[in-house]
């Protein structure tokens, strides 16, 4: 079998999303089913090296699954000539240096978002990219996966008609820390640490919003922080000086209005823990992560509302569940492989730090509309 070896700098691996969904469920699976069918024929074998701050945890992750290349040291695995893709997943204020060493020492990137602090670190960044040439992309998981997957499907097939509306529903409770411990780290709720959840989840619902349904062109939004203080990892208590909750209205090209909230301190009265209601002339459809259910035009029942009689329609048994009709991978796995053959293959690809940009750029404008109180519009990048 001819097998072509990619080096790949893996840094944040030592946290949550960057080892479980990047080095074990994408790069180790890519490596599992031997390596990455290319158009030419033969395989690219990704071949990550781990870099991290903490050396001990760094080699106990690459001793668990059989590597033997990991560093501290970004300057030295950036150096390297057999390390081609930089590949970020730290928190948010260690991103942007790190990136712009690796665009100067001429690697290809691939980021998880956002992918800076500011907008203006974020446009820096793309144009920096470009300029250099390397070929760049950031991490737009959701649209991966199988509910969105088959909500895609549906816009692109005119099942809607016109479409009116979205509402997005999204979030579950974060424990304080006290007498259970919180799920998320401390940081995300410390606006000092680039914690709060318009900055990690508006730049989400940014590419949901474009790339299924239409742009953004407005954006109103009102923030909380519902739960003033949380305990940390020490068991040491702390101000929680991040927004944990994000109402937001978004408009869309077209006249589309999406209505998504967001919040760290709900709890899930749902099927899944992000739910999408799509309402168009010709018919409705709920999506989460996974499944997709629809009602048609010609099958919507005719309710009458009546506050003093009990309801006796099931009315989550009059929708019909779109079926899978293909086999769907990891949504991470599937975007790797995407970017990987862009870079081998220059195959095409349009989640770049462009992108990214815009989604820092949703966030940045969705705190300014809450600070100030009323609706602001999106311009163009």
């Amino acid at each position: 079998m001819d097998r072509r070896t990619i080096g790949i700098a893996v840094n944040g691996v030592t946290g949550r999303m960057g080892y479980r969904q990047h080095l074990v469920r994408s790069l180790l699976a890519i490596r599992e089913q031997g390596g990455l069918p290319l158009a030419g024929g033969g395989r690219l074998w990704p071949e990550p090296v781990l870099v991290g701050r903490n050396e001990a945890r760094l080699a106990e992750i690459a001793h668990r699954h059989g590597l033997t290349d990991w560093s501290t040291d970004l300057a030295a695995v950036l150096a390297r000539p057999d390390v081609a893709i930089y590949f970020d997943a730290q928190v948010t204020q260690q991103r942007e240096k790190a990136i712009r060493a690796a665009v100067e020492a001429g690697k290809h990137i691939y980021t998880e978002k956002p992918t800076a602090e500011t907008l203006t670190g974020a446009v820096e960044l793309a144009r920096l990219a470009d300029a250099t040439g390397v070929r760049h992309g950031v991490v737009q998981d959701k649209l991966f996966l199988p509910g969105l997957r088959k909500l895609a499907r549906l816009v692109e097939g005119g099942f809607f008609g016109r479409i009116l509306s979205v509402r997005g529903e999204f979030g579950y409770w974060v424990f304080e820390g006290d007498w259970q411990a919180a799920q998320r780290p401390s940081w995300n709720y410390r606006t000092e640490d680039g914690g709060g959840i318009v900055v990690d989840m508006f730049p989400h619902w940014h590419y949901v919003l474009e790339r299924i349904f239409a742009p953004v062109t407005a954006v109103t939004a009102r923030v909380a922080t519902h739960i003033p203080e949380r305990v940390d990892e020490h068991g040491e208590r702390y101000p929680a000086t991040a927004d944990d909750a994000a109402y937001g209205i978004f408009e869309l090209a077209g006249g589309i209005v999406a209505q998504v909230n967001s919040s760290w301190a709900v709890r899930v009265y749902r099927d899944e823990l992000v739910e999408f209601q799509v309402d168009g002339t010709e018919g409705s459809a709920v999506a989460g992560l996974r499944e997709c259910r629809i009602q048609h035009r010609a099958t919507t029942p005719k309710p009458v509302w009546n506050p003093d009689l009990p309801a006796t329609e099931d009315f989550r048994a009059q929708w019909q569940v779109v079926p899978d009709n293909e086999e769907f991978d990891n949504g991470f796995k599937a975007q790797w492989e995407m970017f990987l053959r862009h870079v081998v293959e220059d195959a095409p690809y349009t989640y770049d730090l462009w992108a990214g940009a815009r989604g820092v750029q949703l966030a940045e404008l969705g705190l300014r509309s809450a600070r100030e109180g009323r609706r602001i519009e999106v311009p163009a990048l």
